[in-house]
C-alpha cells in the first residue's frame, strides 16, 4: 500500500506548474489587497481576513490528498481544517481557504462546487475562488493542500505541508502547522520553518 501512495504521489506532483518561485519565509505576502469571492457571496482580501496572523491554505475540492483516498488508507488532510483554525483563532490568527483549480472550474472546482464542500465539511473559516490563479501564481503555490502562514505584519513565518503524513521517513509524527502556531502565539522560535508540501498540482490554464 505505501508503494502505491508513493507512485500516486509523484504522479500528482510531477507534472506541478507554478508560475513564480514559491515564497519564502520572511518574505511579504504579495496581492494583500486583491479581493476575491468567498463561497458566502462576499468578497475578502487578504488584508480584510488577517488578525494577529493569517494561514493560507491552497485547496481542492477533488484532490485525495484533500478529501481522502478511496481506500480509506488516508481520511484527507481537509478533516484537519477546522481544527486548525480553531487552535489558531485561540490566538486571533485567521484561517482562509483559497480554490485556484482554474483548469478544473468545470469538473468539481466551481463556486458551486466550493459552496456544497463548504457546507458538507462545515469548513469555519472562509473559502474563496482564485480567478485565473492570480493568487497561486503570486505565492508560487504548487500543491494542494499548500500552506502559507503569515505573522501580524504578514511576513512569512511557515511553509509547506499540514504534517508529515507522506515523509518517507518518518519516525514519529509531526504536525508542522500546530507546532508552528503553537510557538508563534507563544513568542518562541519556530523550529521547522519549512517542509515540501505533498499533495496534488493546482490545475492552472496553461497559456
Amino acid at each position: 500500500m505505501k508503494s502505491q501512495l508513493t507512485i500516486l504521489f509523484f504522479i500528482l506532483i510531477r507534472f506541478s506548474f507554478c508560475q513564480s518561485p514559491t515564497l519564502s519565509v520572511g518574505q511579504s505576502a504579495p496581492l494583500l489587497e486583491h479581493r476575491m469571492e468567498a463561497s458566502s457571496s462576499e468578497y475578502f482580501s487578504l488584508m480584510d481576513l488577517k488578525g494577529e496572523g493569517l494561514i493560507v491554505v491552497f485547496t481542492s475540492n477533488t484532490c485525495p490528498f484533500v478529501v481522502g483516498f478511496n481506500d480509506g488508507s488516508f481520511n484527507g488532510w481537509e478533516n484537519t481544517y477546522n481544527s486548525i483554525a480553531e487552535k489558531a483563532s485561540q490566538s486571533n490568527i485567521n484561517t482562509v481557504l483559497i480554490n485556484s483549480n482554474e483548469a478544473k472550474r468545470g469538473d468539481g472546482e466551481s463556486m458551486a462546487d466550493m459552496i456544497k464542500r463548504k457546507s458538507d465539511k462545515r469548513y469555519s473559516m472562509p473559502y474563496l475562488i482564485d480567478n485565473n490563479s492570480e493568487l497561486a501564481n503570486a505565492f508560487g503555490a504548487k500543491t494542494t493542500p499548500h500552506v502559507f502562514f503569515f505573522d501580524r505584519n504578514m511576513k512569512l513565518i511557515y511553509t509547506g505541508s499540514i504534517d508529515n503524513s507522506f515523509d518517507d521517513d518518518k519516525k514519529s509524527e509531526i504536525s508542522y502547522l500546530m507546532n508552528a502556531i503553537e510557538a508563534y502565539s507563544n513568542d518562541k522560535k519556530i523550529k521547522t520553518k519549512s517542509t515540501s508540501p505533498k499533495g496534488c498540482s493546482i490545475k492552472r490554464v496553461k497559456n
